[in-house]
């Protein structure tokens, strides 16, 4: 494995030195992903059940998702510091242990309190894990290795929001809603095992001061930032303090970027945003993704909602676009090759604003085999755009850099799929005001609003050269 500040002499990466390695580190995060993503939305189809038996009321309820997105937004800054500072991997094994707590006590909740706290604790544990993950996984692959290596670990954050609902329905309606917490405890056993006997650890830097004052101020404004995005989509409070947190939130952002100029070594590096690599990755890959993450929302709820399909049938049809990540896996290597970063990413996009626009097409006359074969369609194009934006992120990013990279790389991350699903959630509430029913004409007009994102980030996509990310994608430029 490489040292955090070390060269790019790819003798010395661990999977050249073991090369069953290849396939076992991806694997070992991945479970960690895969984890991570299931609890942001597996409760969902739950929630009527667990207020029952918590005696709360399903709205309350909704304050158990909140609490655990709110952890994973305010603590994901921290893991590039834990892991620098006590190794990666300790930290990962240790976030996996949290998280897997944190699951056993979700799921032995005896009241309400009890369940939003160990909600945090998981979120805090998760918070650490995925970040964490991310970055052994880019210290252990050669930069010519690392599209494929990237597929394993993007393949559950594709996966995780589309198969959430159908598990968490399926653990409701046949067996408890606690067991939607206990499925993690053997995942998170044997990612800590695994990482244990397989994963090398690189000594961490004692000298590696914690920033508190940035973490003070960048912290509260991501937690306000993501509340506020919660709370729009679930209009639980007034457009007026809505607005207020995200100008607090903005407020506090900018502060922290002149405060982060001051500072030898700020909890967040902004400086990685001047490496064109990864500021496009990043800025134009989650705004695209802002545009894609409010389908899995939208679609059930259009099949359940407008087209009166039951919750088992809707979910069979979503859970579809799973395959659609699992099948691009093999071609994306390929793709980047010939292509390379800046047309497969160009294109994709606009494939995905017409995919996005394309539900809108979708009427309850639509047979069931053609909107399956549309979903998987759309997780093909989804995971192109997902899975190349992702690894042109980290690129180019020095070691040196890397831990920072992935903590700030993660948290844009769980906020675009926040803010998909909160854009969604709010543009259906506008055109369906003043208690019109959600018809499947209105659902339609959100898709068609929403398939502008994916637009607005072409330009972004096109300012990169063709030769960026060659090092990773093998591209080859003409001359």
């Amino acid at each position: 494995m490489v040292p955090p500040g070390g060269g790019l002499n790819e003798q010395t990466f661990v999977i050249e030195r073991h090369p069953r390695l290849r396939i076992l580190i991806p694997m070992v995060v991945a479970i960690a992903f895969l984890m991570e993503q299931l609890d942001s939305t597996i409760i969902t189809t739950a929630i009527p059940d667990m207020a029952r038996s918590l005696a709360t009321t399903p709205v309350r309820m909704n304050l158990a998702v909140t609490a655990y997105v709110l952890a994973l937004a305010v603590f994901i800054p921290l893991s590039g510091w834990f892991a620098d500072r006590f190794g990666a991997r300790r930290i990962f094994m240790v976030a996996l242990g949290l998280f897997t707590a944190g699951s056993v006590l979700c799921g032995l909740a005896q009241n309400f309190a009890m369940l939003v706290a160990t909600r945090v604790l998981q979120g805090i544990g998760g918070a650490m894990m995925t970040p964490v993950g991310r970055l052994i996984l880019l210290r252990s692959f050669p930069r010519r290795e690392l599209v494929t290596a990237m597929t394993y670990m993007t393949l559950p954050a594709i996966i995780g929001p589309v198969v959430g609902p159908l598990l968490g329905g399926f653990f409701t309606t046949y067996s408890s809603w606690r067991w939607i917490f206990y499925v993690n405890v053997p995942f998170g056993l044997t990612g800590i095992l695994l990482a244990m006997r397989f994963m090398e650890e690189v000594p961490g830097d004692r000298a590696v001061n914690f920033d508190f004052a940035g973490f003070a101020i960048f912290g509260c404004a991501v937690g306000m930032l993501q509340f506020a995005m919660e709370m729009t989509g679930r209009q639980t409070l007034s457009g007026v303090w809505i607005l207020t947190l995200f100008a607090a939130a903005a407020a506090l952002l900018i502060a922290f970027g002149r405060y982060a100029r001051r500072v030898a070594m700020p909890v967040v590096d902004l400086t990685l945003f001047r490496q064109r690599s990864f500021a496009i990755g990043t800025i134009a890959g989650g705004l695209c993704r802002i545009g894609m993450n409010g389908s899995p929302y939208l679609v059930p709820l259009m099949l359940q909602v407008g087209f009166g399909l039951s919750p088992i049938a809707s979910g069979s049809i979503t859970f579809l676009g799973s395959a659609g990540a699992i099948l691009i896996r093999l071609f994306i290597a390929a793709l980047l090759r010939v292509f390379g970063f800046r047309r497969v990413l160009g294109v994709s996009a606009v494939i995905a604003a017409v995919g996005v626009a394309g539900y809108a097409l979708i009427t309850s006359h639509t047979p069931h085999w053609l909107i399956a074969a549309y979903v998987i369609g759309f997780g093909l194009v989804r995971s192109t755009q997902y899975m190349s934006s992702n690894t042109l992120s980290y690129a180019e990013v020095p070691h040196s850099q890397l831990s920072h990279a992935t903590s700030l790389g993660g948290l844009i991350q769980q906020l675009t799929v926040s803010f998909g699903v909160s854009l969604a959630a709010l543009l259906l509430s506008v055109v369906s005001a003043h208690g019109k029913p959600l018809t499947p004409a209105r659902f339609h007009a959100v898709f068609l609003i929403m398939a502008v994102l994916p637009l607005l980030a072409v330009p972004g996509f096109l300012r990169l050269r063709p030769e960026d990310g060659a090092q990773v994608s093998g591209h080859r430029p003409r001359r």
